[in-house]
Order: structure tokens, then sequence, then C-alpha cells
């Protein structure tokens, strides 16, 4: 039998069920039909590599015993051969921290089907898998529209619209799967019950405030990333790499049209080389949970960081926040330079250009709020708003709705309701003049 086919068949025996010593030890011997004396050996630098680990992919089994001194020996000295076919039993195996999670069981690509009430073959198409997508002529056969922006710092804002059919799974493993995990205690972008007004507040009245920018953030979580991020709950790879597929998306080429003239030719080269590795879509209802849940361990890392300097960390979505006092003043600095390597050990980039240090003599900002003796909106802001309404009032809301927004009612209330959260007595103020608008012109 050939060695690959050997290779093949002990790499799934090994990963068929719990991975202990002695389980390992007997699913191997029963493969190959021996009790090799290497084998428990085998078994054990299997364990030692992946137990209490992501569940491992087929291929990084095999990229396993391919590496191992001591596999390598004895196929070479001992002939080898499969005398059982174990098949990788399909059940759930997740990690110790999300044993509890009150997750769907879902083992195999037929049970992701019918959770999602969908055919195998309409799974296959929605999570397409093998890029095909990429490759249609017909933009009303993907499952994506776009939508090019300039970034007011330079550079492109891709948003990539879902089409309704996916959307609607995507919406189902959100409430589903991703709302049922907790998110790290720093993590205050789209987590329910948690807003920008929680994330700037634990910086106010701080000596130095520090704020750092991340690069390119939902691109930056490419979908092998995604995947291994539903296997660590315990999904089959199968399985995984269907929820991954469903959540991910790769940009075809032809989606980018013109390039608009306030965006460099450099910057556009680079975003088409970005948004064509598959990725998390902006504008998909799964990306935000995804992203944020996904950067946990740099939650974890920059927390651990923070406290290290007597300081206090923060993130919205791709905006984070430091802040302490003498302690992290003296550092600060330095500090700056440890954070952006963190960031980018864990696969993300600091935007360089919009890193701020912020003193007490200065104004410290945070998504727009300032926090240098309490938590406020910025005084501009604020009249600007006051200015909307006052104009609305007068010459009637049309005369205010310059981006010609569908709703441009309930825009101005929910930017009344923002500042309600952190000012409410400016914000009655504001209501009363939104009560006398006219509406109906």
């Amino acid at each position: 039998m050939p060695a690959a086919a050997v290779i093949s068949a002990l790499a799934r025996s090994l990963m068929a069920g719990e991975p202990t010593v002695e389980s390992v030890h007997v699913r191997a011997m029963r493969t190959l039909g021996r009790p090799w004396r290497w084998l428990r050996p085998l078994a054990q630098r299997y364990v030692e590599a992946f137990a209490g680990r992501t569940r491992p992919r087929h291929r990084d089994v095999i990229r396993f015993l391919l590496g191992d001194a001591g596999f390598q020996r004895a196929a070479h000295r001992d002939k080898l051969s499969v005398a059982v076919w174990l098949p990788e039993p399909q059940r759930m195996r997740p990690v110790a921290a999300a044993a509890h999670w009150d997750l769907p069981a879902i083992e195999t690509v037929g049970d992701l089907a019918r959770w999602l009430s969908l055919q195998p073959d309409e799974l296959e198409w929605f999570a397409d898998l093998k890029g095909l997508g990429c490759k249609l002529d017909n933009p009303k056969l993907r499952h994506y529209r776009y939508r090019i922006r300039a970034k007011r710092s330079g550079g492109v804002r891709l948003i990539e619209i879902p089409k309704p059919q996916i959307k609607e799974l995507q919406r189902w493993i959100l409430r589903e799967i991703l709302d049922r995990i907790p998110p790290h205690p720093a993590a205050h972008g789209f987590v329910r019950g948690r807003s920008v007004a929680s994330f700037a507040a634990p910086h106010a009245g701080r000596q130095v405030v520090l704020r750092l920018d991340l690069q390119d953030f939902f691109p930056a979580f490419p979908a092998a990333r995604v995947q291994a991020f539903f296997r660590t709950l315990g999904y089959p790879e199968a399985v995984a790499d269907g929820l991954g597929g469903l959540c991910t998306n790769a940009v075809p080429g032809d989606a980018w049209g013109h390039r608009p003239l306030e965006i460099g030719a450099a910057e556009w080269r680079e975003a088409h080389t970005v948004y064509a590795r598959r990725h998390l879509p902006q504008g998909a209802p799964t990306s935000p949970a995804l992203a944020s849940i996904t950067a946990y361990r740099l939650d974890c890392r920059l927390s651990g960081l923070a406290r290290s300097a007597g300081a206090v960390y923060t993130r919205y979505a791709d905006d984070l926040a430091f802040s302490g006092d003498a302690e992290f003043r003296r550092v600060a600095g330095r500090f700056a330079s440890h954070a952006a390597a963190v960031a980018l050990e864990e696969g993300f980039s600091v935007n360089h250009h919009k890193t701020r240090m912020m003193r007490q003599g200065v104004r410290q900002s945070l998504a727009g709020m300032v926090v240098n003796r309490k938590l406020n909106l910025r005084r501009g802001d604020l009249e600007l708003l006051e200015a909307v309404l006052i104009n609305c009032a007068r010459r009637g809301p049309a005369s205010q709705n310059r981006e010609g927004l569908a709703d441009f009612r309930a825009h101005l209330t929910g930017r009344i309701g923002f500042v309600e959260m952190i000012n409410p007595a400016k914000a009655r103020r504001l209501r009363n003049i939104f009560e006398t608008i006219p509406w109906g012109r």
C-alpha cells in the first residue's frame, strides 16, 4: 500500500477520538494491526502537540507525522500497512473554555445543511469553499454587492453587502452561535450591553491617554483564522469550514470598477490584493461579532501588557485605548511600541499615522468623546447638531438632509440618543428642538 495512504489512515486514527495517550495508542494499533513498540511514544508526542489546543485539521496531523523523526525511522524500518480504516467520528470536541457554552451540536455537513434549512448543494453554493463566486462573470449570481469609499485618513474602505439569502444565514449563525459566546471584558464594539461610552469611560480623568488604530481591521481576519475559531468551539473540520465559508468572502477583481480620483493608485492596488484573499466582509451581520471574538487573544495580551504598565485597556473594533497616571506616564512612549509589536504578532498592523499620545494639557478624545475630566462630547459636535436641528425647525428637514438619507428623522433621533448616553441635560434641549421640526415638509 502506498505510504501516503498509510500516513493518511494513521492521521485519521490519531484524530478519531479523545486526545489521551492511551486512546490514541489503541486507535493507532487497531489501524496498523500490530502493537509496534514505537506507537506509544508516538501517541505521547501527538498528545503533547495537540491536546488542549484547537481541534487540528487532517493536514495538520499529516504534517506532524511527516515531521516526526521517530515515525519516519519506523516507517523506513518496518513494513507498514493499514489493517482497519477508522473514520473520524463526527462529534463535538470543544476546548475546555467552550465546553459549557450552550452551542448547537452540528457534527456533519448534512447536520449543518439541515440546521440552516438548506439542501447540501445549496450549502456548498453559499459557503463557496472552492472560490467559484470570484470566477463568475454574472454579478447577479454572486452573494455580495460592493460599495467603495475613500477613507478620510487615506486608503480604501470597501463595504461588502450580503444579499438577502446569505444575510439571513449569517443572522442565524450570529443569533444561535456567536451571541452565546462571552466576549473579553476589554471588548466594547458590537457587544450587547456595551457601547462607545463604555469603551471611553474607563479613561476619563487620566494623566495620559494613548490611542492606537488597527489598519484594515476586517480584512485582517483570513478565512483560515475564522475556520480555526469554529474548530475551537468543537465543530468537526468539515462543519467548521462550512461555517467559515458562510461568514467570509473574497472580492472578485471586476467588482472594483474604475478607480475614484480621490484614491491613489498605490492604495488602489494594495486594496485589490488585501480584499482578494478570503476575509471577514465589512457589512455582513456576523463580521463584527467574529472579529471581536477572534481578537480575544489580542485583548488578553494587551490587557496583561497594560496591567504591567499601570494602565487600563479597552477596544472598540479597531480602536485601542490605554490610559494611566504617574506610573504609565513614565513608560507611555515605549509602551506604544510594545503594544504595536503585540498587535503585529497577532496578525494586525497598527496605523502609526493615527497613533495619539494625549496628556492632560491637550484635549484627550476617544471615539468622538472627550475624557479629560469626565466623559463628554466635543463642543463642536454638539453645536453642529444643535444648528442642524434649529435649521430643520426653521426651514424644514429637507434643507439639512444633504446626503439624501432615506430616513433622516431616524438619523437625527439616533444622534440625539447617542448624546443622551453621555450628556442627558444637553440631550433634553436637543430633543425639545427636535419636537418642533415640521416633518410634513
